[in-house]
């Protein structure tokens, strides 16, 4: 009696090796239901030896030589299939047993295949290799990764509240990661879902093949034009999320005798409006894929990717502003000639040319080699202004509370007389009717009288500009600028794999990185003035008597649209790592372990020299940093459905560019205490695998030490000293402040259940739940550094942040989900999610003594207790939320022709009081301000929001021909 075997393998993809001996590989392809699956098609990467299964769902292979294989089985209405196995120099004839093929779209079985072998379940010890090489592959996601990602993630669920700069995201071969802040910018290939959409992750910090990564998954990503179905493939999506419309076309011809493989893609997404207020969304993208086979040992791939795009961003807002206006409202646009004008918008065309060549040395090893360029530009257009008051409508001063939380300051030092309380009662009456009534000229931007005050003639600011700097013109206060970043980053990689025998391999990967990024200011659009100046308004409070030239190399301040103004300045970083691996399986175990060993030198060079900064311009010193790691990975099979899996790391991680230098846009100053950030992560997991019962429970835990957090803001009260012309030393109140805080530690720990139960053959239960405790494991160091302190760091001591709960995600979640898949090829499906324990971040700033101390005396506040100091710094939690979500589809074949229509609703019941994020304002920095602006009916500086978009669907139509 054949036993049906399901082995967990969480090893990742290789390509195939090819040796001298020949051997018949065959399988018999089935249903869930235990029919044969006939007329699939089975591709044997980087072969011509593809075939199709026949009636009985029988398919064989032949004259493959000893070696590591993958195969990719795929057929309309059901999931493609990602396996692989090994063939030994002694076999003549291998059976694969029999796979099950799921019906489409069920995302419960992804990437699993169950094999009937003539082995014992308990046999692992045998000689055959498919003890660790046929299973669930990386590429798959289990249950609770699939639900976390495609349900949860739309909420901002982040699992284990780790942080993505701490992942791993490549493609073609080479690191997608930037070097300035650590994040991928997914719109570089923006669009191209069919041609990026079956990566294979090596998923937390669990080892990988490709990379070393860290914490938060390796995602690797091929494009390789051969590995694409042959034909066409067109895609029409409708949907009210950011976008609204999305239109693609995909063409691969498949690989022809003579080597050649082509695929060419196109797509557009664009809305006129999304779903938020005054957004517009425009983008494109276009991929061409190259591939040419000189033989059985060599393969060479050109892949060419763009997606220039144009998209306008939405503001977060008060509690107050949501009250007025819903939560789609955005303070970034307002009505320009009858058409809504947006101020955020983002403007970017970075392509990528790569060149990666795939070379089977001999029977045992192979080498890829990988070179890729990217270079463009970014821009992200805002306001700015000089000598008048934010334009915002969101702005504190221009809300109704500014009047009443007036009252209440003039109260409190009494000075609120008759005629005062009559003046900011009237003119809150009238704020508040007008944003209640949705006044356009008071609640959106007033691009009008923009353009009226730029144009008008202003005789006394005229004889200003005449008197101080000679210049002459009508002065636009106001002005649009762009935030520009200019990139140039080269990479290569190798990867090389060597076999010494079908249980043991060795892995070595090599790569370098030479990122360069020009980061500048330019004038946009003058908005009806003729000249802005580039000159710093606060001048007289930071450095009295000074020139306040933001470039004193150029002495001419009047700008016009497209001059350079307040910064100019470039980062590089060279980066290299090599990180060997070694897999082995002996016995009832899997055994991985990775290394890390990696050198980075960072270093900013000014283009411009700031009046109040002396290393502002030129070159720094160059920053290096050693980096180190080891990862391991032990997977032992209790039997033939049942595993423990463990996986450890330890490594350091070298800081960002924007973490490494405190305000690169002024100054060269380089972060006080900077130290690689050190990562120590475990987890265990229990999995159970067969046709019907799927299950993976998780314990994990997770110490970051030595990490540095940036941050930039305006605050008052912050009691800076700053050295005048004389050498004479005055204290500032008020100004824009960078704030770093060091040497912060945390700690991620939880459990994870994802379960998947087929009640019948085509229905089945999932479920998730995620517990966390996410928070700070110690009291960090701060530092502050403003405009008005030159070039000295303040300290402000430790934050009391110890025990507070980390932001930006939620510390709790459960789901609970109906899949039906009928024999007729439609399916439906339905879940209830439920996120829980969400946190801002709490402000360092305010929790250091400096938030208590009064600076006159020394001594902190008499009137203020300890009691009301921590009312006032309680963490701010935000409402949990449930939301029911539903998915539905169809798929139909006529001939040659393939059809698949699915749709799908998030949030069916538009629960809108979900907040995905936000972040505390850090306004006032002293504890009686912050009082009377915490205790206001509408705080002012209270917490910024963003929140959920409602109810949302997604409409897709695909048509392969």
């Amino acid at each position: 009696m054949i036993k049906k075997l399901s082995l967990v393998s969480l090893f990742t993809l290789l390509p195939a090796s090819f040796y001298f001996a020949q051997t018949t590989v065959f399988a018999y392809l089935k249903d869930a239901e235990g029919k044969p699956v006939e007329r699939a098609e089975v591709d044997l990467k980087g072969n011509d030896n593809d075939v199709t299964a026949d009636k009985i769902g029988y398919f064989q292979l032949v004259d493959l030589q000893p070696g590591h294989y993958q195969l990719v089985i795929s057929k309309p209405n059901y999931e493609t299939k990602v396996m692989e196995f090994d063939v030994a120099s002694e076999e003549k004839r291998k059976d694969l047993g029999v796979v099950t093929l799921y019906s489409t779209l069920t995302n419960a079985d992804q990437g699993l295949a169950i094999i009937d072998s003539d082995e014992d379940d308990d046999n692992s010890s045998s000689s055959g290799s498919q003890s660790s090489t046929v299973g669930l592959l990386q590429s798959s996601m289990d249950v609770f990764s699939r639900i976390a990602a495609f349900d949860l993630g739309f909420y901002w669920f982040r699992p284990r509240g780790i942080d993505g700069r701490t992942g791993e995201s490549m493609l073609n071969g080479v690191s997608m990661v930037k070097s300035d802040n650590g994040n991928v910018d997914f719109s570089n290939w923006g669009g191209l879902n069919e041609i990026t959409r079956y990566p294979e992750i090596s998923s937390n910090h669990s080892p990988s093949e490709y990379a070393f990564g860290g914490n938060s998954s390796v995602v690797y990503k091929n494009t390789r034009a051969s590995e694409y179905r042959k034909g066409f493939q067109f895609t029409q999506s409708l949907t009210n999320r950011n976008y609204r419309n999305r239109t693609s076309l995909r063409y691969s011809s498949g690989m022809s005798k003579s080597g050649w493989a082509f695929t060419a893609m196109g797509a557009r997404r664009w809305a006129e409006e999304g779903i938020q207020e005054g957004t517009f969304y425009d983008a494109y993208g276009a991929y061409l894929g190259i591939e040419k086979k000189f033989n059985d040992k060599h393969t060479m791939t050109l892949n060419l990717i763009g997606a220039p795009y144009r998209r306008s961003t939405a503001s977060p807002s008060t509690q107050e502003v949501y009250d007025y206006r819903g939560v789609h409202y955005n303070s970034y646009w307002g009505w320009q000639d009858g058409e809504k004008r947006s101020e955020r918008v983002r403007r970017g065309f970075q392509p990528l040319f790569q060149l990666q060549d795939f070379w089977k040395i001999n029977k045992n090893s192979n080498l890829w080699t990988s070179a890729s360029y990217q270079f463009g530009k970014d821009k992200g257009s805002r306001l700015d202004w000089n000598g008048v008051s934010n334009p915002s409508p969101a702005y504190y001063r221009n809300l109704p509370s500014y009047y009443v939380n007036s009252i209440i300051y003039n109260s409190t030092n009494n000075t609120l007389d008759p005629a005062l309380y009559t003046t900011l009662t009237d003119a809150y009456n009238t704020s508040l009717q007008s944003w209640q009534n949705g006044d356009p000229n008071v609640t959106q931007l007033n691009w009008g009288q923009i353009y009226a005050n730029n144009q008008k003639a202003d005789a006394v600011d005229q004889a200003e500009m005449g008197r101080l700097y000679g210049i002459s013109g009508k002065r636009s206060k106001i002005y649009l600028v762009d935030d520009v970043s200019d990139d140039k980053i080269f990479n290569a990689a190798t990867h090389y794999t060597y076999n010494f025998n079908d249980r043991t391999k060795f892995i070595l990967n090599v790569s370098y990185q030479n990122y360069r990024s020009e980061l500048y200011r330019e004038v946009k659009d003058l908005l009806g003035g003729e000249y802005a100046i580039n000159v710093d308004p606060f001048k007289e409070s930071a450095k009295p008597g000074s020139t306040g030239f933001y470039n004193t190399l150029d002495p001419n301040i009047q700008l016009r649209e497209g001059d350079r103004m307040t910064y100019n300045y470039i980062l590089r970083r060279q980066e290299a790592k090599v990180n060997p691996g070694l897999k082995l399986s002996t016995g009832n175990f899997d055994i991985f372990v990775s290394a890390l060993a990696g050198y980075s030198s960072s270093n900013r060079e000014g283009l411009f020299k700031h009046y109040l900064y002396e290393n502002s311009y030129g070159k720094t010193k160059d920053y290096n940093f050693w980096n180190y790691g080891l990862k391991g990975q032990i997977v032992y099979r209790i039997n033939g459905r049942n595993f423990l899996v463990y996986n450890g790391a330890v490594f350091n991680q070298a800081p960002f560019l924007e973490d490494l230098f405190i305000n690169p846009r002024v100054n060269g100053l380089v972060n006080p205490n900077i130290r690689s950030t050190v990562y120590t992560a475990n987890d265990l997991s229990y999995v159970m695998n067969t046709p019907f019962i799927k299950i993976r429970a998780t314990a994990f835990l997770v110490d970051t030490e030595n990490e540095t957090n940036v941050q930039r803001f305006f605050a008052d009260g912050i009691q800076l000293n700053n050295t005048n012309p004389d050498g004479t030393v005055s204290q500032v109140q008020s100004a824009f402040v960078t704030q770093v805080m060091s040497n912060v530690e945390k700690r991620n720990m939880g459990a994870e259940l994802g379960v998947d139960v087929k009640i019948l053959p085509t229905l089945s239960v999932q479920g998730l739940a995620s517990y966390g405790q996410y928070t700070y494991r110690n009291n960090p160091d701060v530092f502050l550094v403003s405009d008005a302190s030159g070039s000295n760091v303040a300290s402000f001591g430790k934050a009391y942040i110890k025990n507070y709960k980390q932001g930006g995600t939620p510390q709790e979640a459960f789901s609970l989900g109906l899949r039906y898949n009928s024999p007729k090829y439609w399916w439906i499906g339905a879940n209830w999610n439920y996120l829980d324990n969400n946190y801002l971040d709490p402000a360092p700033a305010l929790r250091t003594e400096n938030f208590v101390q009064n600076p006159y005396s020394s001594t902190p506040y008499i009137d203020l207790t300890n009691e009301q100091v921590r009312d006032l710094l309680k963490p701010t939690k935000l409402p949990s939320a449930f939301f029911f979500n539903a998915n539905v589809g169809k798929s139909f074949v006529f001939g040659k022709y393939y059809v698949l229509l699915t749709a799908s609703v998030n949030n069916i019941l538009d629960n809108k009081r979900y907040i995905t994020g936000g972040f505390e304002q850090t306004r006032e920095t002293k504890a009686p301000d912050y009082a009377l602006d915490y205790n206001s009916p509408a705080p002012s500086f209270g917490p910024k929001y963003w929140y959920t978009q409602g109810r949302s669907y997604f409409i897709n139509l695909q048509f392969r021909f």
